[in-house]
């Protein structure tokens, strides 16, 4: 009896080690959205049909608008550039801001910004 707990521990060790090495490998998820963009999607957790743009959009094609749960900012930074994104509820940036990411920012779901977006500008903070 005493020979097979000895060889269970060490086979039981490295089963607890493997897994746990596996379960902490696995990097999260990244939106899929092109470096340089903004991208909004239509369902929470960048799932769904994809918008995206390199610059400013003062009035979201109507598959988008009205739609978005999913938001990243995939944007250039650099001195002098607008790199932070402001989405707003209504066209040409009037309503009221319904988020604002900073650069590299991907946000799966927001209750307060859900299906509100109409249109966005980029700006040099939020």
């Amino acid at each position: 009896m005493k020979l097979l707990t000895k060889s269970l521990i060490p086979a039981a060790a490295a089963a607890l080690l493997l897994t746990g090495a596996l379960a902490t490998a696995a990097p999260a998820a990244a939106a899929d959205c092109p470096s340089g963009h903004f991208c909004a999607w239509e369902h929470t957790d960048f799932d769904g049909q994809r918008a995206n743009w390199s610059g400013d959009d003062d009035w979201w094609e109507s598959w988008i608008a009205d739609e978005d749960s999913s938001w990243a900012n995939h944007g250039i930074s650099g001195p002098g550039i607008p790199d932070h994104v402001k989405v707003y509820s209504g066209a040409h940036q009037g309503g009221h801001m319904t988020i604002c990411l900073a650069p590299g920012q991907e946000v799966g779901y927001s209750a307060a910004a859900n299906d509100d977006g109409d249109s966005h500008t980029w700006a040099m903070s939020c």
